[in-house]
């Protein structure tokens, strides 16, 4: 599930650390609970290295994009956008 987000939202392996750290809801899909150990950088790296060498990336989102595609579903790649809200004069 991380990796695939990692993919969804076209995150380096350091910036899908980060959001698991700060985006619960990402954690959640990821079926870590709130106070559960996360995966550091070189831990998502090594995983999707993993999934590189054996070529099974490939056949993973295959297998993904058909049960989305047949449930009425189709996830396509997007950005994560900083929603911080900041103080500004009104105009």
């Amino acid at each position: 599930r991380i990796h695939c987000m990692q993919h969804w939202y076209n995150l380096s392996d350091g910036a899908m650390e980060d959001a698991l750290y700060e985006i619960a809801s990402m954690r959640l899909f990821a079926r870590l609970s709130l106070d559960s150990a996360l995966p550091d950088r070189t831990t998502i790296m090594n995983f999707r290295h993993l999934l590189e060498q054996h070529q099974l990336a490939r056949q993973l989102f295959k297998t993904i994009n058909r049960w989305l595609a047949e449930a009425g579903v189709m996830m396509t790649q997007g950005t994560l956008v900083d929603a911080t809200i900041i103080e500004a004069p009104s105009s």
